[in-house]
């Protein structure tokens, strides 16, 4: 009984660890969608903390952004006040970053110190610090893609894997949270083993994976305002890729039209996909509790809001200023905040139906 206790104590504390962790990634798409990942050019894990506190401070700091070439070719016209309303989402962002290095270590040692930690649990707690210490890693080496040379913004494959990272690093916190807490209540529902509809529910969270990279990615190259129409690309259907056109699309990787048509050509297979799944879902003969109900019918709703986003992020692309949180930052980051949480539903649900998802790695029974 004590054991089970102590399993609950340790997913609540993961689960915050996933809150914690979904803040950090909203507050990220404000600095991505603001233009205010460059503002702060240095890296000072404990005197960076702070703020500039005086007028001097501030520019000095201001002066350091006016040598890279955001301020020099794009934002030379930016007042000391304008650098302060970008400065302040970076540091920010920072400063959530380390409230999280707390709330995972402090009762980490607690949690060490109490015998909270069972033997097997060290190589699935070495892997979460692991992940946690590689995405602040690769977070520097993103912004430090920005600040030489005649780069304006960060490198887009850098931006998609610094937050492609950050989806891994909260579902697997979020995984070994679940299976901490249906071991802690002695839960093993293993409903719809195998089948058409466990093969379907791993496709759609790899083609979501997918599907959240390339957004990423098409976030980094600014490719909304590309084709800002919908249903059509710029009128096309199928934008002119490999005819007399191909010359104005070339590198495919390179060029945001080109990823905005795999990004909603993947978002329209995910949608007949998740609908497919939910109609073969309606067609079960089990009895679900009321939580496993939700999670069948969270992903439907999930979903179809994450489309209307989409197309409303697109069509409100052109009233984009740069730093500044207009109508389309705002849904932007609503679409990119609903694109995880449908993640995060697949996994509660395969874990809650079939709880094999590294469940040899967490082994908490």
């Amino acid at each position: 009984m004590l054991l089970d206790k102590k399993k609950k104590i340790l997913s609540y504390w993961l689960l915050l660890g996933v809150f914690m962790l979904l803040v950090q990634v909203i507050l990220g798409g404000i600095t991505r969608l603001t233009g205010s990942g460059l503002s702060i050019t240095e890296w000072k894990p404990i005197i960076g903390a702070l703020p500039p506190l005086t007028q001097q401070d501030w520019l000095v700091a201001f002066a350091h952004y006016q040598q890279i070439a955001q301020y020099k070719f794009l934002n030379n016209h930016f007042t000391l006040s304008d650098f302060k309303f970008i400065f302040f989402w970076e540091w920010l962002h920072r400063l959530w970053a380390r409230l999280m290095a707390l709330c995972f270590l402090l009762p980490f040692f607690y949690f060490l110190f109490k015998n909270y930690f069972r033997k097997n649990y060290i190589l699935p707690l070495f892997f979460l610090f692991l992940l946690g210490f590689l995405q602040g890693a690769i977070g520097w080496i993103m912004v430090q893609s920005g600040l030489y040379g005649d780069n304006l913004f960060v490198a887009p494959l850098r931006l998609a894997i610094h937050f492609i990272a950050a989806i891994v690093l909260i579902a697997y916190c979020f995984i070994f949270a679940l299976n901490l807490n249906l071991s802690a209540q002695n839960k093993d529902v293993t409903i719809n083993k195998g089948g058409i509809l466990q093969n379907l529910t791993i496709a759609i969270i790899v083609l979501l994976s997918v599907q959240l990279f390339l957004g990423a990615y098409l976030a980094g190259l600014h490719g909304a305002l590309a084709a800002p129409t919908w249903p059509t690309i710029n009128g096309d259907w199928i934008p002119d890729f490999w005819g007399e056109q191909a010359h104005l699309y070339q590198p495919y990787l390179h060029n945001p039209v080109f990823i905005q048509f795999i990004h909603r050509s993947v978002a329209y297979c995910l949608l007949l996909l998740i609908v497919l799944w939910w109609s073969l879902l309606q067609k079960s003969k089990a009895s679900p509790s009321t939580t496993i109900r939700l999670l069948n019918n969270l992903p439907v709703i999930l979903v179809g809001a994450q489309v209307l986003l989409g197309i409303i992020t697109v069509l409100t692309s052109p009233y984009s200023v740069a730093g500044k949180f207009t109508v389309f930052q705002g849904f932007a980051l609503l679409h990119q905040t609903v694109g995880i949480l449908l993640l995060l539903s697949f996994i509660a649900y395969y874990v809650f139906h079939q709880q094999r998802i590294l469940k040899h790695l967490f082994a908490t029974q």
